[in-house]
């Protein structure tokens, strides 16, 4: 590799990473709290992209777009859990029926999608914004954007888990959801609070995904799936700062190797970035709680 390329790959892979994190932390609240692991999250990255791409081309601004797009995907989560995880819940449903469940669900909404707005590539209505040299890195817009929100985002979440009620519930739920429930937590007070966060970051990073990729597909969220559930894996299952160490890790990984490898190898390095460090730290990089 060119060392000349080596802050610019850089910086692409922060943004990657950052988008990544977003979602990889939904990935990984709904599995501390509520022993899911959703294969339909990556779907759900893409209903949120698309909501907020519809309501951008209707004539609001891209921000507007976002509140409602994320509005859209938080709803269509609480849905499923009533419609389908609730249920399974409460008949004791095992891993494996949840797993087959949740790829059911994915499948259901990566085809509605292709139905309601076919399979061509969609892009935003904004004005593009040619990038900024800064220290011979070509700075886009929509990458600063997209790590900064990124940024913001995981300062509140650390915010609401550490210092409100409802986070501190959560942290409770997900260490002992008996011995919570025994002690006074409303527990499905604290499941809809879950998917309320998950639904709010996972649709910002389908959003800002189309973003710094220059448009939205029908299965994007598919192929983000294997670096979201590496990074949650890398970081440690089940903690939210785990993981977004993880996915900056696998963001940087990817965009390093292409010069050398690629492109079309990006799944490919992050799955053995994942295997390497689990050989040698198998609890991943922090202990899987929240």
């Amino acid at each position: 590799m060119d060392l000349t390329q080596f802050p610019q790959l850089l910086f692409n892979g922060l943004a990657v990473g950052s988008v990544i994190a977003l979602a990889a932390v939904g990935l990984t609240l709904t599995y501390g709290i509520l022993r899911l692991s959703n294969f339909a999250h990556g779907d759900f990255m893409t209903l949120g992209a698309y909501i907020t791409w519809l309501v951008n081309i209707s004539g609001l601004n891209l921000w507007v777009s976002i509140v409602l797009g994320a509005g859209g995907t938080v709803l269509a989560m609480i849905a499923s859990e009533y419609l389908l995880w609730k249920p399974m819940r409460d008949r004791r449903a095992t891993t494996t029926t949840l797993i087959i469940i949740s790829i059911g669900l994915a499948l259901f909404i990566r085809n509605g999608i292709f139905m309601i707005w076919g399979g061509s590539n969609q892009r935003y209505d904004l004005p593009v914004m040619a990038a900024v040299d800064f220290l011979g890195i070509k700075v886009a817009f929509d990458r600063i954007l997209a790590i900064a929100l990124a940024v913001l985002a995981i300062l509140a979440l650390h915010f609401l888990l550490q210092n409100t009620k409802i986070g501190k519930a959560m942290r409770a739920v997900a260490d002992n959801p008996d011995l919570a429930r025994v002690s006074g937590i409303n527990v499905e007070w604290v499941v809809l609070w879950t998917w309320i966060i998950t639904g709010v970051l996972t649709a910002l990073g389908g959003a800002m995904f189309g973003l710094i990729v220059g448009g939205i597909r029908p299965n994007m969220g598919w192929f983000l799936i294997l670096p979201m559930f590496a990074s949650v894996i890398l970081g440690g299952i089940g903690n939210p700062y785990g993981a977004i160490a993880g996915a900056l890790v696998i963001g940087v990984a990817q965009e390093l190797s292409v010069p050398m490898l690629g492109s079309d190898y990006k799944l490919g390095v992050a799955l053995l970035i994942m295997i390497i460090i689990l050989l040698v730290r198998p609890q991943g990089i922090f202990k899987g709680t929240i």
